[in-house]
Formats: structure tokens, sequence, C-alpha cells
């Protein structure tokens, strides 16, 4: 399989897989949280609270890892895991793009100080379980 390969099916992974986990590190041990990953390029994408904790652990240590694909029908299921760095992105133009009405009920609109955005940009992903293949890595 080619990186051109590889890449396309870690797309659609990504494209399939709205929600996965964002691990962060705090006191040298990770913390895992289910987020909702939005791609574009490779490049991924998270809207949050600049007040939580995954913000703060990421200030102190930018290093993520995250998990996106594996949707419990079988031990074949296609997956990603991401390793990355992450950086709290306020782009207006970002912020609007993700916005979705359910997040009234965190935010007081798309205009929200503590509304932001994490910016993920992967150093390396791997394509698990491919219809049986060995794991696939690409380094971005």
């Amino acid at each position: 399989m080619t990186v051109k390969d590889v890449k396309e099916k870690i797309a659609k992974v990504l494209e399939n897989n709205k929600i996965g986990t964002l691990a962060t590190i705090e006191g040298n041990k990770p913390n895992s949280r289910y987020m909702t990953f939005f791609n574009d390029d490779l490049t991924l994408y998270t809207p949050t609270s600049k007040e939580t904790h995954k913000t703060e652990e990421i200030e102190k240590n930018s290093n993520v890892h995250i998990l996106l694909g594996y949707d419990g029908k079988g031990l074949g299921d296609s997956y990603v895991e991401i390793e990355g760095t992450a950086e709290i992105y306020e782009d207006q133009k970002m912020k609007n793009e993700l916005w979705e009405d359910e997040f009234e009920h965190w935010f007081d609109g798309k205009d929200d100080p503590n509304y932001i955005i994490l910016k993920i940009t992967p150093s390396q992903i791997r394509l698990m379980n491919e219809k049986g293949q060995k794991p696939q890595t690409v380094t971005v």
C-alpha cells in the first residue's frame, strides 16, 4: 500500500468518525476524554471551553494522542491512532464554521470568549485493522 493509499484510508476513517478520545498529559499521567473532531487535510479541530482541564494541560504540555474510528462491530474495524501537538486556536472563521446550535448549552454564542477551538497538528498517524493488514504509519 502506498503512502497516498494510506492517507486516503486515514482520511476516510476521519470523515466517517467524528467522536473519539483525546488524551493529554497531567502530572506525567494520561488524561483522556471523548471529543468531537473535524478534519481538514489531516489536521484536526475540536471545540471546547477555555475553562477546562484539557486547555490547562495543553498549555503545560502540548503533546496529545487521539483515537478515532473503532465502532465496535468487530475486531477488524479500522481506526486511527494519532500522535500530535495541540494548540488553542481562536480563529473566528473556524469558530463560526464549527459552531452548532447545541453549543448554546455551554456558550453564549460564537463570540463567547470561552468558546475556543483546539487545533491538533499530527506528527504521526497509524492506520489500524485495515482488512487484516499490519498497521500502516504515516509521518506527517
